[in-house]
């Protein structure tokens, strides 16, 4: 687990918001506080979408919703001349990326072990945070998968030009 401490607020959430930066991420949960609180759940309703769009779907067939489906929502929330006084937002990896960054870092694990590679984002009103993650379905003393995760966000992070601090 790795916390990246955002160092520029403004350019970050114009890629989290307004650009495909985060697109391809699948959103678990997010949370806003603005006037109201909202909650968003990141399971996807295939059922919702014509035949034709649904036998299309790829990482949306893990049960979760791509961020590209949700951020002109959350955008709209974070509208206005008053700042969130705080957000939420959980994004996993999809699993044919787990897959591939599984063999990547040839690491012995299996695919079918791993719950999930997380990006928790927080903003509590003044600071952004994004804090790493990895839930396995089994025990294990291995933590090749969450350094690998972890260098694959800093990579991110750096080929996307956002700025941080470890």
């Amino acid at each position: 687990m790795r916390s990246f401490q955002i160092q520029d607020n403004l350019g970050f959430m114009k890629k989290l918001l307004t650009e495909d930066t985060f697109d391809t991420f699948l959103l678990s949960e997010a949370s806003i506080t603005t006037f109201a609180s909202f909650q968003i759940d990141g399971a996807f309703h295939p059922e919702y979408l014509g035949t034709a769009e649904a036998e299309t779907l790829g990482a949306e067939s893990s049960g979760y919703t791509l961020w590209r489906r949700v951020r002109p929502f959350f955008f709209d929330l974070t509208k206005g001349k008053n700042t969130p006084l705080k957000f939420r937002i959980i994004f996993r990896l999809a699993p044919h990326n787990v897959e591939r960054l599984i063999a990547q870092s040839g690491s012995d694990i299996r695919a079918e072990q791993v719950d999930g590679l997380f990006l928790n984002i927080h903003f509590d009103g003044k600071t952004i945070a994004c804090v790493s993650g990895v839930s396995m379905n089994i025990f294990t003393l291995n933590k090749t998968l969450e350094h690998a995760w972890d260098e694959m966000l800093e990579k991110f992070f750096r080929r996307e030009q956002i700025p941080f601090l470890l």
